[in-house]
């Protein structure tokens, strides 16, 4: 098991690794595998790719992150520019129709609403805004209509947990209310709790995700 010293040299050097991210702008404390990350970066797609690469860091039992955005002068846009550039985004990613999502936008925070017949409709039309200049934050209220029996949406979950790591689908319990998954039990790594993550967002039918996964 790494030492939080260790730990966090591993979260620096991943964290320098990315090239999406400037290291220099973030603190990194570790307590007990628990990694802070604080400071201010230039974008949200900068953050998103901040929390990414701690959480390909083997040891990491949890992240808090503490990251501000504070937008460069040439990447600030008016709130009118950046909804019309948001709708022409979403109106070209595949996977979602034109209408299915719509665009608030109050001083550069994007809030999403709507309703579409999967999950990864949802993380899709996310990750696409996070990604336009301006942007200092998305707010995810998109509805997913399509329904599954709960039984059908648990057995779904821990057969993709075990095609991906069948040692951490053993130890792992997954119960499904009117779509909403809850995770618990204990894995060995944030990465495996990635993993469980993942599967359980894949699944049809699911609308939120409560991970209640410890990291031993």
């Amino acid at each position: 098991m790494k030492t939080d010293l260790q730990l966090k040299h591993d979260v620096e050097a991943e964290l320098e690794w990315e090239p999406a991210v400037t290291a220099s702008c973030i603190g990194v404390e570790v307590k007990d595998g628990v990694v802070t990350l604080a400071g201010h970066l230039s974008s949200l797609g900068e953050k998103i790719a901040a929390e990414q690469s701690v959480r390909r860091v083997g040891g990491v039992r949890a992240l808090v992150v503490e990251l501000g955005v504070r937008l460069p002068g040439e990447d600030v846009r008016t709130d009118e520019d950046i909804a019309h550039s948001a709708r022409s985004v979403l109106r070209w990613t595949a996977g979602l129709s034109a209408d299915a999502v719509q665009v608030l936008v109050e001083h550069g925070h994007v809030t999403l609403r709507g309703a579409v017949d999967w999950p990864w409709q949802s993380q899709t039309a996310v990750r696409a805004i996070a990604q336009l200049r301006g942007v200092a934050d998305v707010t995810d209220h998109i509805e997913v209509r399509n329904k599954a029996v709960p039984e059908k949406i648990s057995r779904d979950i821990l057969d993709a947990m075990r095609r991906h790591a069948d040692r951490e689908a053993q130890h792992i319990q997954v119960t499904v209310h009117e779509g909403t998954v809850r995770l618990s039990g204990k894995v060995h790594s944030f990465a495996e709790r990635s993993v469980a993550r993942g599967a359980a967002w894949a699944a049809p039918g699911v609308r939120a995700v409560v991970d209640d996964l410890t990291v031993e």
